[in-house]
């Protein structure tokens, strides 16, 4: 277009032919952007809506991956710190059985008694308690028979 103007400038020697060629181009430039606008408005829509279908595909793809991915974090995140609660539940138990038994054996060689030994001392006394009982129940023998002999002032 811009070449076909140079030719026509340099060939007319008249300004009115020049101007008229102008305004003739200016209006086909006017026309062919007005065409190309309704073209891009009728075609935009398509294409606006085509853009929206395929970012909608590409937006359930990434999500389903993204999901994938963050369930496959999560269960190693998961496995993870139950391995080590259980690592660190298993140390306390340790610690704890190591105090527990360095306690019993400072008490041990302070004299101080278990409770299996309390426990078992409580044991015999209740039995010792229940022979007494049955015995204090029990009347000696010919104890019926006389009545108990008077006092005297001396003895």
């Amino acid at each position: 277009m811009a070449k076909r103007l140079k030719a026509l400038a340099e060939s007319a020697g008249d300004d009115s032919q020049l101007a008229s060629t102008v305004r003739r181009s200016a209006h086909q430039i006017w026309l062919a952007g007005l065409g190309a606008f309704m073209k891009a408005q009728e075609e935009g829509a398509k294409v606006f809506e085509a853009l929206v279908k395929e970012g909608k595909t590409l937006e359930g793809k990434t999500r389903k991956i993204a999901e994938a991915k963050m369930s496959a974090v999560a269960s190693r995140w998961g496995k993870t710190a139950n391995e080590a609660t259980g690592k660190a539940t298993a140390t306390w138990d340790k610690l704890e059985q190591v105090f527990e038994g360095r306690v019993a054996r400072a008490l041990k060689r302070l004299g101080v008694p278990t409770n299996r030994d309390v426990q078992a001392l409580a044991k015999q006394v209740e039995e010792l308690s229940a022979s007494v009982r049955k015995l204090s129940r029990r009347k000696p023998r010919g104890a019926a028979d006389k009545p108990p002999a008077p006092r005297t002032p001396n003895s």
